[in-house]
C-alpha cells in the first residue's frame, strides 16, 4: 500500500514541528508540505495534491473554515481527491458548526492523542468520516433544537444547512426504512455511546444492539459507525 501524502497548515511552529515528527514516524504517512497561514496553505493545496491535508482552524489571515470552505469550491471544479481534516481546540457551537457545514471530511479535537489522529487520517484517507464524539454532540444537540431550513454565505456563517444523504443512500432507507427502535439506537451511535451503555439505557442485551447497529449499517450504507453517525447528521435522521 501506498504512503498517504499529508501537508499540515498550522500557525504555531512547534506545534507544526511537533505534528510533523510524530506523523512521519508512523508507517504509511508521508507529511509533503506544510504551510503557517491561510494564504500559503490554498497555494500549498493546489501544488502538492496530498492525499490529506490536515487544518488548523484559527489561522492568522484567514481562518480554517474559511479555506476549507474555498479549497472546497476549488475543488468541485477541478476533481482534486484531497481530504479535509479540522484540527481545532475549540468546543464552541458556531466554530463546530460553521466547520460542518464548510465542508471537511473529518473533525478532529487537538487534545487527543498522536495514535488517535493517525487513524482518524488513515479514516479519513479510506474515504471515512472522522468525528470527536464532542463534536458529535454538539451537533447532535443543534439538531434536536431544530435546525434552520437555509444557510446564508458569510465569512463566518452561524447557521448550518445539513448535507442530505446520496440519491442511492435514500432509495435504500425508502426500501427499508428506520424502525424506531434503531432511529433511537441510531441517536446513542450518534451521542458515542458504545454498545453496552445503548444496552444499559434502552434495557435490550448488547446481542439485541449488535443486531440493531448491522441493520443500520445496511440501511445507511455505511462502513462502521463513525460514517453511520455522520450521514444521520447529514441527513437529519437523528433530529
Amino acid at each position: 500500500m501506498s504512503e498517504i501524502s499529508i501537508i499540515l497548515i498550522e500557525d504555531h511552529d512547534l506545534t507544526r514541528m511537533g505534528l510533523k515528527a510524530a506523523l512521519q514516524s508512523q508507517s504509511g504517512l508521508k507529511v509533503i508540505g506544510e504551510a503557517a497561514n491561510a494564504t500559503q496553505g490554498l497555494k500549498l493545496l493546489e501544488t502538492a495534491k496530498p492525499d490529506v491535508a490536515v487544518v488548523d482552524i484559527g489561522l492568522p489571515d484567514m481562518d480554517g473554515i474559511e479555506l476549507t470552505r474555498k479549497f472546497k469550491r476549488q475543488q468541485a471544479e477541478t476533481g482534486q481527491a484531497t481530504k479535509i481534516l479540522i484540527l481545532t481546540m475549540d468546543h464552541t457551537e458556531d466554530a463546530v458548526l460553521a466547520a460542518f457545514a464548510a465542508g471537511a471530511d473529518s473533525y478532529y479535537m487537538k487534545e487527543t492523542s498522536i495514535s488517535r489522529l493517525t487513524e482518524a487520517i488513515q479514516a479519513t484517507f479510506t474515504g471515512n468520516s472522522w468525528i470527536d464524539p464532542a463534536i458529535a454532540n454538539v451537533v447532535l444537540r443543534k439538531m434536536r433544537q431544530g435546525l434552520p431550513t437555509d444557510t446564508q454565505a458569510s465569512d463566518k456563517p452561524k447557521t448550518v444547512k445539513i448535507e442530505a444523504l446520496a440519491s442511492e443512500y435514500e432509495q435504500v432507507l425508502e426500501t427499508y426504512p428506520l424502525t424506531q427502535r434503531e432511529l433511537e439506537i441510531l441517536e446513542l451511535i450518534v451521542a458515542g455511546c458504545s454498545n453496552g451503555q445503548i444496552a444499559e439505557k434502552l434495557y435490550i442485551t448488547v446481542g439485541t444492539v449488535k443486531t440493531h447497529v448491522r441493520n443500520i449499517l445496511n440501511k445507511l450504507c455505511a462502513d462502521d459507525r463513525t460514517q453511520a453517525a455522520v450521514r444521520a447528521l447529514r441527513s437529519g435522521l437523528v433530529g
